[in-house]
């Protein structure tokens, strides 16, 4: 049984999370189950009191969003750029988590202000430089240009512009979780798998994944969330054909002003983040429960 002390220090915790998190969940979810009106906010109450206090919920929003192919689309494009562009930040942020980890200490704090140093400069004028290196008459399309490929394909506003604006901004996520991991790691443990005859490959399969596989999943967590519901990159390099969960709930609210539709949407979009959140956590218990069962 917790002590009074215990639980007076999670109050603080608990008020912030319903203040910041729960609250504005229930008002989305108010908005939701309501009906789209021609009216200030535009939807119209969910409970009245004219003759009694009645509910008018409605579950019509839902319904829309499971049948509009515009939304399936919308979803299952974020969902694979989303996904994909986690997988990029994997596979090129571990081997640079790793090699930070395993340089000397005093080289550390340089490589990691390295990582750090585009977050010195504000998200919009990154993306804008990245407009001017992939437009047609860039610095990339002349690169092209001088390595033979006349004419330059096409870069700007197409999907790898839109991977490389989502990798380039989501790689600091993933690498550093995964370095504040790896120089955790006991070196003696690599050390010992070499005096056992395990080669380098075979120790880091062994040994060093495996114990660096909560900090890829923190990464992934960290990468995977606001990659899915991302506005700003696809509506600058992705171009019209990019109709991300962020864009068409940026068109849903302001331009359509269909609120309803708009929350149910953000609801959906919540429900399957954690999904994924609890499919990942029974992956990783069942990850536990399998080591620890080994001889």
């Amino acid at each position: 049984m917790k002590r009074p002390r215990h639980i007076a220090t999670l109050l603080p915790v608990w008020a912030w999370l319903a203040l910041f998190l729960f609250a504005p969940l229930l008002i989305v979810l108010k908005i939701a189950f309501s009906e789209a009106a021609d009216a200030v906010p535009p939807y119209a109450p969910l409970l009245t009191a004219g003759g009694g206090l009645r509910l008018h919920a409605s579950a019509a929003a839902f319904a829309q969003v499971l049948a509009d192919p515009l939304y399936r689309r919308a979803l299952g494009l974020s969902v694979r750029v989303a996904g994909l562009s986690t997988l990029l930040c994997v596979a090129i942020g571990y081997p640079m988590a790793l090699a930070i980890a395993r340089a000397r200490p005093r080289r550390q704090g340089l490589l990691l202000i390295l990582v750090m140093l585009p977050f010195w400069t504000g998200f919009l004028m990154r993306l804008n430089a990245w407009i001017g290196l992939l437009q047609d008459g860039g610095w990339i399309a002349r690169a092209l240009a001088w390595l033979g490929l006349v004419p330059a394909p096409p870069l700007l506003y197409t999907q790898t512009a839109l991977y490389l604006g989502m990798v380039y901004t989501y790689l600091p996520f993933m690498v550093l979780p995964l370095y504040a991991r790896l120089s955790k790691l006991d070196m003696a443990l690599l050390d010992a798998a070499a005096d056992l005859g395990a080669p380098p490959a075979r120790a880091f399969l062994a040994v060093t994944l495996p114990l660096s596989l909560p900090g890829v999943w923190a990464g992934v967590l960290l990468v995977f969330i606001p990659a899915l519901g991302e506005y700003v990159i696809p509506e600058l390099l992705g171009g019209p054909q990019a109709q991300m969960l962020g864009r068409v709930l940026w068109e849903e609210f302001f331009a359509n002003r269909d609120w309803p539709t708009a929350s149910a949407l953000a609801v959906a979009m919540l429900a399957l983040l954690g999904v994924a959140a609890l499919l990942g956590a029974a992956g990783r218990y069942a990850l536990g429960l399998t080591r620890r069962g080994r001889p």
